[in-house]
């Protein structure tokens, strides 16, 4: 088994990447969907948000009203470090879970937003980043998931830069220009990962 960090910048366009990287033949472990199931309603992670942040991120069905729990923690980093200290071990618990149940010729992709905020590239064989510049990042932020301006340059902010993420970088795929350049970069991405897998397995290094 391969185990690989993916992240990258938001509106970097990670979840593209993984897509492609699945339709490829990686098994994919997301941590923002295993995010949003450990705070659904009934489970023990929403009830210890809601007793860090009241009864006010709830909506009226009893969900967690993320955009409003989003505009209180990205914007006070002491808030959104107690958000992450119930959400990280979680999320890590849930992954190491799945990761379990993949089999061991497989490239297992951790899809990881805050892998580099968090110290986490010990914890993989290798990190792939997907890599775009800060202004490709806010326009696409804007453009495409109707955030204000100020909404994207918060959300931007409480996230590693970009020297930061290219420093714990294995691989980069550059997302700095249009769609259709991604997908040959991802395969030539997804050739590497077998190769370093197929020699795993062989007993050599990766």
């Amino acid at each position: 088994m391969l185990k690989v960090g993916l992240t990258g910048g938001i509106g970097a366009g990670k979840s593209e990447v993984s897509r492609l990287l699945v339709s490829c033949g990686a098994v994919l472990i997301d941590a923002d969907r295993i995010a949003r199931e450990i705070v659904e309603p009934g489970t023990p992670g929403l009830a210890a948000v809601v007793e860090a942040f009241g009864p006010g991120i709830l909506s009226a069905d009893g969900t967690l009203d993320r955009p409003r729990l989003g505009g209180i923690v990205f914007s006070d980093p002491e808030k959104l470090a107690t958000l992450n200290k119930i959400v990280h071990p979680l999320v890590g618990a849930r992954s190491a879970e799945l990761e379990s149940t993949a089999g061991p010729d497989s490239v297992v992709i951790h899809d990881v937003p805050l892998l580099t905020e968090n110290g986490l590239a010990p914890l993989y064989d290798l990190v792939v980043v997907v890599d775009a510049a800060p202004e490709t990042q806010l326009d696409r932020l804007v453009r495409l998931r109707g955030m204000t301006p100020e909404e994207a340059r918060a959300r931007m902010a409480a996230q590693a830069d970009r020297a930061q993420r290219l420093a714990v970088a294995d691989l980069v795929i550059d997302n700095d220009g249009p769609l259709e350049s991604l997908e040959p970069q991802v395969r030539k991405v997804w050739e590497e990962l077998v190769a370093r897998a197929a020699a795993r397995g062989a007993g050599g290094a990766a």
